[in-house]
């Protein structure tokens, strides 16, 4: 296996992101507790993936062929954005005030929408989604319906380990694990500088990422700050 890139976290970065970010942390007016979408496996059964030295931090972590032996071992591509529980959406029924408004996608993954009642948000695209509620209006409550959905809010991130406040936050566009502890008030005194770990889930699936501090966190993520061993 490639050894583990390792970054240095400096104090000074994680004082300047925390000032910049602390604003994030007390402006969330919601909680999200972790989601259960019925996973094919737990957590703790997940194979573990290592990002390989000398892969940019942006990409997915490099998976030996034929590891895990199923979908919950492939990395998590750079592909369309699929909801999931806690991502906020503003849905517009083009004449339909009534029915345009924010939803959020409940722990179940769906929204409620007047008229047609709960609809399957989980592991769409907004575009999917788009037209599954087009579609279910359409069936009988209004002609030709024009929909449009937006994501307001990518659903939140957590973290946890040794950190000095662990918990959920909001999530930050292009944020990395190094971004989200210092979004976390900084490492604690025996947290790791070198090893993190990233539990990701996908469309029922979970992955578990060991990476590295430039690494990019994506909504809904669970990052885990080990112990450093002195």
């Amino acid at each position: 296996m490639a050894a583990r890139v390792q970054t240095h976290l400096t104090s000074s970065i994680f004082v300047s992101m925390a000032l910049l970010l602390s604003g994030c942390a007390s402006s969330s007016d919601f909680t999200v507790p972790m989601p259960d979408i019925g996973l094919s496996m737990p957590a703790s059964e997940a194979p573990m993936v290592e990002v390989a030295e000398g892969v940019a931090y942006g990409e997915p972590p490099v998976v030996p062929a034929g590891f895990g032996g199923g979908p919950q071992a492939v990395a998590d591509s750079d592909g369309p954005y699929l909801l999931d529980t806690g991502d906020r959406l503003r849905v517009f029924v083009y004449g339909q005030p009534n029915l345009s408004r924010g939803y959020t996608v409940d722990h179940e993954g769906k929204i409620t929408v007047p008229l047609i009642g709960s609809v399957h948000s989980r592991g769409l695209t907004t575009r999917d989604l788009e037209a599954s509620i087009a579609a279910k209006l359409g069936s009988e409550f209004v002609r030709d319906p024009q929909v449009t959905v937006d994501v307001q809010q990518n659903r939140p991130f957590f973290i946890h380990g040794e950190v000095k406040t662990a918990g959920q936050y909001p999530y930050v566009s292009g944020m990395t694990v190094e971004t989200a502890v210092a979004i976390a008030g900084g490492l604690s005194d025996r947290g790791s500088t070198r090893k993190f770990r990233i539990t990701r889930r996908t469309n029922g699936f979970v992955e578990q990422i060991i990476a590295p501090a430039d690494y990019v966190v994506k909504p809904g993520d669970t990052v885990f700050v080990y112990e450093r061993f002195f």
